[in-house]
């Protein structure tokens, strides 16, 4: 059903975009946009909030601190011997450069700028529990990333820091560590489909103080 530019969408994230000059069926925006009030898919122009920016930091710290903890639980040395500051070293490049990627991948792309979705309730971190069903008949899917591009950023991150890693580290392993170390390269191929894993179910940044706490 092609809706008119006045006809407000069921729910709180449907939205219609205009294709040839008509508007639209209420569904799901594109991914960058967002339904304004009015049910109109919106480009995310946003300048992120110091929260949001302490979200994406928080997220992107934990997983070098976690492999940081591995790496001295796999080494079991006291010290920062050669071998265990190589492979520290190793994980804070991998970490780096997959988080700066991330920036250039995203809007607008070779840029350290971010373009942004408001985050105005908890809501818009799990829109699909808020498909709506008018009339008790057929569910509408509107399931998208309201708060673009918060919630995608941490999966690009976690991906190309897997792929760093899967090329780097066995490098230094071999050739600085001596051949140890490698229980840091398994443990951390766990690691990253867990930390996916929480950041897929519950990953808002409303639980961010209580983990630091």
């Amino acid at each position: 059903m092609v809706m008119d530019h006045s006809t407000h969408c069921p729910g709180l994230y449907c939205g219609r975009i205009k294709i040839n000059g008509t508007w639209g069926e209420c569904g799901a925006c594109p991914r960058g946009f967002r339904a304004a009030a009015n049910s109109v898919c919106l480009p995310c122009k946003d300048i992120p909030t110091f929260y949001d920016l302490f979200y994406l930091g928080f997220m992107a710290l934990l997983l070098l601190v976690l492999e940081w903890y591995i790496i001295d639980q796999t080494m079991k040395r006291r010290n920062f011997t050669k071998d265990v500051l190589s492979l520290h070293i190793s994980a804070l490049v991998e970490n780096v450069t997959s988080a700066f990627s991330t920036l250039f991948f995203t809007e607008p792309r070779g840029s350290l700028e971010i373009q942004a979705c408001k985050v105005k309730r908890l809501s818009d971190w799990y829109t699909m529990l808020h498909n709506p069903t008018p009339n008790y008949e057929k569910t509408l899917r509107c399931t998208q990333e309201a708060v673009y591009p918060l919630y995608s950023m941490i999966f690009i991150h976690y991906s190309l820091a897997l792929l760093l890693m899967l090329l780097l580290r066995p490098i230094v392993v071999k050739n600085i560590s001596g051949g140890r170390g490698k229980k840091s390269i398994y443990f951390t191929m766990y690691l990253i489909p867990v930390l996916v894993v929480l950041q897929a179910t519950c990953g808002d940044y409303c639980i961010i103080p209580f983990l630091i706490l």
